[in-house]
């Protein structure tokens, strides 16, 4: 039987000590996209950080995985629950992948992974996703993936010396299941 969180072109994992190179990169992207500035961190810090969620705890159904590509082994992206609440049903989530390994299909895999866990597994009803409006790539990922969006948030976040949008967009557990198949684990648009 193939691992449940192993698709055609990703694994997802665990954070490892060692991973902190790879987070340090992710980092130094998103401020590129214009997402995500502040003031620099140091390589100890990122060892540090890394150290500290190889070795934390479960969170409830908060966690942050690796992305490692199938192929090479190495570390594309991240993935995560941010915030959820078991009670109401829902679930927000949030993914990066490393600047030369977008728009290759590692995020869609990964992120449609996170969601069949949440989705098949913890039986969450929704999941929301805020996307920076200027993040055109992001917003065409989900709407592929079956999200669709809810709302904006005008001029919520600063960044990069202005202002900007934030997008809502949601999918219910319902719609999920019509657009991804739950015999193929790693189905993918």
């Amino acid at each position: 039987m193939t691992s449940f969180w192993v698709g055609k072109r990703v694994r997802l994992r665990g954070i490892e000590p060692g991973d902190a190179a790879a987070f340090m990169r992710f980092a130094e992207d998103e401020e590129g996209l214009g997402d995500l500035v502040g003031p620099p961190r140091s390589a100890e810090a990122y060892r540090v950080w890394a150290s500290e969620r190889a070795a934390a705890k479960p969170d409830g159904d908060r966690f942050q995985l690796a992305v490692e590509a199938l192929g090479t082994g190495e570390i594309v992206g991240a993935v995560g629950s941010h915030q959820a609440d078991p009670r109401t049903g829902w679930f927000e989530y949030g993914i990066t992948i490393g600047a030369e390994h977008r728009r290759q299909g590692y995020a869609a895999e990964a992120a449609v992974l996170l969601l069949r866990f949440m989705f098949d597994e913890n039986r969450y009803h929704k999941c929301q996703v805020r996307i920076f409006a200027h993040n055109e790539a992001s917003l065409a990922l989900h709407r592929r993936l079956g999200f669709v969006e809810e709302g904006r948030l005008r001029e919520l976040v600063y960044l990069s010396g202005r202002h900007r949008d934030v997008v809502m967009m949601g999918m219910l557990a319902r719609e999920f299941t019509q657009v991804h198949s739950t015999t193929d684990a790693s189905s993918s648009p």
